[in-house]
């Protein structure tokens, strides 16, 4: 879509609504509380009230944009750029380019971001699947890097496609790097009986005795060349993701942009029709307000 088909298409707010209807209820409206398709239409406050047993709801509630004093044309339009930008959008250029304060743009970013992540809870990792570690942040001066050093712990999975091409990603930010944390994220993101292919530390060790096939090669650069390769480019593209657009993040807010940069990865073949893909994200995502985004 051009920005000229965009702005045709959802300039408005009843187009805006009548979108977020079709996604949220694609067969007619259902009651969220008891289930009922029988509502009153209540258009002087853009509302649905159950005939059955009274409640009445929007076509916001309930999603990351619940309660949101912001116009759905700027929600929109956010999601929008957000999909256009593969590099990455910023809250300060997301302020400049909609018109909002800073602290709304950043705001609607972290629960566009939410959204993108639940959306990609619901897939498993499965077949051949690459597991590395990636540690993120600035470098304090005299610091370790890599293993060992003071940044963030980032465990990274890979499932490769029948071609040896990454076929879904999935990052997750670590309190510790360990066999416990391991076999947290295998049993919640990997399918079991996959193929597990790591470097041989031995915090993956446990892989085997939780149902998955580990075969670890010790990573030696210029024996194994292509060992984890995918893995090792995808850790380097997203460490260029959050430097180059964020200029670096702190442990608190990064699984967030983690999970950007995946949900663009894993969805690269379908970028033409992001935007569409988005909007269903944070049309189906539950809310996620302000203090949760902070804490």
């Amino acid at each position: 879509m051009t920005m000229q088909e965009f702005q045709e298409q959802f300039g408005t707010e009843e187009a805006c609504r009548e979108y977020l209807y079709k996604k949220r209820w694609p067969n007619g409206f259902v009651c969220p509380k008891c289930g009922h398709s029988e509502h009153f239409n209540i258009k002087s406050r853009n509302r649905y009230q159950c005939k059955a047993c009274g409640h009445q709801t929007t076509v916001t509630a309930g999603t990351v944009m619940e309660k949101t004093r912001t116009p759905l044309t700027k929600w929109f339009a956010a999601m929008y750029l957000v999909s256009e930008d593969k590099r990455g959008l910023s809250a300060m250029a997301l302020q400049k380019k909609i018109g909002v304060a800073y602290f709304t743009a950043w705001t609607m970013l972290q629960k566009i971001r939410f959204a993108m992540g639940n959306r990609d809870e619901k897939y498993m990792l499965d077949g051949i699947v690459e597991m590395d570690e990636g540690f993120f942040g600035g470098t304090a001066e005299g610091s370790n890097r890599g293993r060992g050093t003071e940044k963030t712990a980032v465990l990274v999975s890979v499932s490769l496609s029948e071609w040896g091409k990454p076929k879904f990603a999935r990052m997750q930010t670590l309190k510790s790097v360990d066999g416990k944390a391991v076999k947290a994220f295998s049993e919640e993101h990997v399918k079991p009986g996959s193929e597990i292919r790591t470097d041989g530390l031995n915090i993956y060790n446990c892989l085997a005795k939780e149902g998955f096939i580990h075969t670890a090669i010790p990573y030696n650069a210029k024996k194994q060349p292509e060992h984890l390769h995918l893995t090792h480019i995808i850790i380097s593209n997203a460490k260029a993701f959050v430097q180059g657009t964020f200029h670096g993040l702190d442990e608190k807010h990064l699984q967030r942009y983690l999970n950007e940069f995946c949900y663009r990865l894993n969805r690269r073949y379908i970028a033409h029709d992001l935007f569409s893909h988005l909007a269903h994200a944070c049309a189906l995502a539950p809310p996620k307000p302000y203090h949760a985004l902070i804490g």
